[in-house]
């Protein structure tokens, strides 16, 4: 979905936590060949760069133009804007490797928004046979830091989901437990009982706060007169949290589906 996040996709992107690198291992241990991966809904590349590690070439492609200019620059690295308006064949033949030539597809934090029927028609016909591996991942909301904490975030997070502007929000509310995924498993997870995994980011309070006031429900809400921040809300938060000038580390709890052509 483009234009989700481009009004502020340096604070989004700021504030993703970093993909463990074991992940990439795991993924490409699975996959036969080598020579070809797709990273949709790319981002700045995060994904694309870890799976670069593994794979000769890298096709990273977003319907976002302000994300694709903040792309991480990388030899093995290609990026390409995918406006709404490509057809299937075009995409196919953007990838450059034609049908059945992909080893690895992933999707980072992204899935949710896509066209999903026409993601993964296109998906089918470029993962190679046998031996393609499809994966994707997302967190949502739920963060672990202390006792104290969590229980004033989950209160929060409860106060933000009538706001969430968009439907398919529900997908990562749920963990990937609703979204389709019509692969077959290899054992990362399959359709309605995604894995699941962990990350950490290490913040400042003050990046914690610039972190939820970029979230849509956030703004949705104060575009009906609701401060979910208010000035009571943010210092529950911050004693909560052991003080403003505390840097501590956050876990996101995350969830992935892997699987290849059946």
């Amino acid at each position: 979905m483009s234009g989700v996040y481009d009004n502020q996709a340096d604070i989004y992107l700021d504030a993703r936590p970093t993909y463990p690198s074991d992940w990439y291992s795991k993924l490409a241990a699975l996959s036969h060949r080598h020579n070809l991966a797709w990273d949709a809904g790319t981002g700045n590349g995060q994904a694309a760069i870890g799976i670069a590690e593994h794979y000769e070439r890298v096709v990273a492609t977003d319907v976002s133009e302000t994300m694709l200019n903040l792309g991480k620059p990388h030899p093995k690295v290609t990026y390409h804007h995918t406006p709404s308006t490509m057809t299937e064949d075009e995409m196919v033949d953007l990838i450059g490797g034609g049908e059945s030539s992909v080893d690895l597809i992933t999707v980072a934090t992204a899935v949710h928004w896509f066209d999903l029927p026409r993601f993964y028609a296109v998906a089918n016909r470029l993962l190679r046979k046998p031996g393609g591996i499809i994966a994707v991942w997302s967190y949502n909301n739920d963060m672990v830091v202390s006792p104290e904490f969590d229980s004033l975030m989950a209160r929060f997070n409860a106060e933000t989901l009538p706001y969430f502007k968009f439907p398919e929000c529900q997908y990562f509310l749920d963990g990937y437990k609703t979204l389709t995924f019509p692969f077959e498993s290899v054992g990362l997870g399959s359709e309605g009982k995604p894995i699941e995994l962990e990350m950490k980011k290490t913040m400042s309070f003050e990046g914690l706060l610039r972190i939820l006031r970029s979230w849509s429900a956030v703004g949705a809400a104060k575009e009906k007169g609701v401060d979910l921040l208010s000035d009571n809300v943010v210092k529950e938060l911050e004693t909560a949290w052991g003080g403003s000038e505390l840097v501590r580390t956050i876990v996101y709890k995350t969830f992935m589906l892997a699987g290849t052509v059946r």
